[in-house]
Formats: structure tokens, sequence, C-alpha cells
């Protein structure tokens, strides 16, 4: 099974890395907000994840990290 690690203060919300995951688990709840002001990221359900890694390679300011 994979670890998915969002760092919750550097994520913008920008929803690449939601675009880019084949198994479309990533989402942005609305009642949530970082320190910045934005919906960060959220994987609901970790299990289902394949550790692909597209949503880190995505990312553009480096939030996510994948470990297999």
């Amino acid at each position: 099974m994979a670890k998915v690690t969002i760092s919750k203060d550097v994520c913008k919300g920008c929803e690449l890395c939601a675009t880019a995951c084949p198994k479309k688990l990533i989402s942005f709840p609305k009642d949530v907000l970082n320190a910045k002001g934005y919906h960060p990221a959220y994987i609901a359900n970790m299990d289902e994840c394949i550790g692909c890694a597209m949503c880190a390679t995505m990312c553009p300011d480096c939030a996510i990290t994948v470990e297999k």
C-alpha cells in the first residue's frame, strides 16, 4: 500500500493533482482552509491508492510525497 503525504500548508488547491490521479481519489473539501486561505488536497480512501505518484509529479509546489 502506498503512503501519500500532502503538505496542507503548502498546497494551494490548484487541482492539478486531482486531474492527474488515475483513480480519482483526490478531493478538495470546501470546509477546510489552510493558513493561506486555500482548500488543500485530501485523499479520503488511501487504501485505493496505487502509488503511481502522478499527483506528486503534477504538483507545481511539491506539496505531495508518495512512498511505496
